[in-house]
């Protein structure tokens, strides 16, 4: 695993403006940055990236397996006791997933170790499916990178796959797409996931979070009062289910994207139970939850919020002395620990790798970096080649 400096596109402004890639820059800050990549051997992506990241989706799977039946640990999870039956109907029918990120702790060196998965509202999305092929297939073109290069990166296929198949599952159903206002990230994620759907003939409707309504007998509806039978949502469940429309979501009739039992895969409780079930698996880290009398014995660790996103809340402990940490809005529902383990470290860059599944498929990794050990919402994304 090596982090090449490489020359930028010098229109790669330009080209990112013709393909709607509008969050390229974020707060005068750089977001996507093409004046390195990271070169991967064939063997550390598919052996020790690849093969992992299948391997620890089907333990997740088995925690959700395990959690759904058991009342205490759908209350550890913090999910409210409202929810408790419909998350294991959802969870028994087999409610088909999108797509989903495991975070990875890798050097190059094996093995991969597992951070957190990314279950219900991965973002970064369209940068690593899509923009950061166009980027290996220009510079290429333009003789800076190898001809023989390839990158991991199946995700634009399986997606439209993917959505095919769901279609031929839910006949003559539109797709409503949904995200929050004034986000620019997610409306791009979401414009880009219409645009796959649309390649696999799905009609789509985009609507706002907060514009989706209530019908008379408690379906959802868009602005137009069209109803909502199919809904793929760039927002948190556990926002969802403790806000007053949440409560329709069992008897609305909406199939939704992602479903209901991955608020148990997208929760940090999520990473003492993978300890608890497969201890000692070389992907995994020693976790547990805050109260329980085994974490003592860690000196050196992260403490994450059970809900947490973009890095928010984290704090990383050593000896009793916070290291590094980072300010938001998560905490109230309780913390877990998990043994600290580095990122790697190019020059000043702390480099994380975002390993994506679509139909429960490895599809392909993202890499962010950041000067900070946290990485967070504006960490900056670099492609990757695979060049032996």
């Amino acid at each position: 695993m090596l982090r090449r400096p490489c020359p930028e596109r010098p229109d790669w402004h330009d080209t990112a403006r013709d393909f709607g890639f509008n969050f390229h820059t974020l707060y005068g800050e750089p977001y996507w940055d093409e004046s390195a990549y990271y070169q991967f051997s064939l063997k550390q992506i598919e052996q020790e990236l690849e093969e992992p990241t299948a391997e620890l989706h089907q333990m997740c799977l088995e925690v959700v397996d395990r959690v759904v039946r058991d009342e205490q640990l759908l209350r550890r999870f913090c999910i409210p006791d409202a929810c408790h039956d419909a998350i294991a109907r959802d969870w028994y029918a087999r409610s088909p997933s999108l797509y989903s990120r495991l975070d990875l702790a890798y050097d190059g060196n094996g093995p991969a170790k597992l951070l957190e998965n990314n279950a219900d509202t991965p973002t970064s999305l369209y940068e690593t499916s899509f923009w950061q092929w166009l980027w290996l297939e220009q510079q290429v073109d333009r003789g800076l990178i190898n001809a023989r290069a390839d990158q991991f990166n199946a995700l634009q296929e399986l997606l439209i796959a993917r959505f095919g198949r769901l279609a031929a599952r839910y006949p003559g159903m539109d797709l409503h797409v949904s995200c929050c206002r004034d986000t620019v990230e997610d409306r791009g994620t979401v414009q880009y996931l219409q645009d796959c759907a649309e390649q696999a003939g799905v009609r789509t409707r985009f609507v706002h979070v907060d514009d989706i309504g209530l019908t008379s007998t408690g379906g959802f509806a868009d602005l137009e009062n069209r109803p909502i039978q199919w809904l793929f949502k760039l927002y948190p469940w556990e926002f969802m289910q403790r806000e007053e429309y949440g409560r329709h979501v069992a008897t609305s009739g909406t199939r939704f994207l992602e479903p209901l039992w991955k608020s148990i895969l997208s929760n940090k409780a999520l990473l003492p139970l993978l300890w608890q079930l497969f201890p000692n698996h070389p992907n995994l880290l020693p976790a547990w939850f805050e109260d329980d009398p085994a974490a003592a014995a860690l000196t050196h660790y992260v403490r994450k919020p059970i809900f947490s996103r973009e890095g928010a809340n984290i704090q990383i402990i050593h000896n009793g002395r916070v290291e590094a940490s980072a300010d938001g809005p998560y905490g109230a529902e309780g913390y877990i620990l998990q043994q600290y383990h580095p990122l790697p470290r190019f020059g000043d860059n702390h480099t994380l790798i975002g390993s994506w599944l679509v139909d429960d498929q490895p599809a392909g990794i993202s890499i962010r970096e950041d000067q900070h050990r946290i990485t967070q919402d504006l960490s900056r994304f670099l492609p990757h080649i695979i060049l032996d």
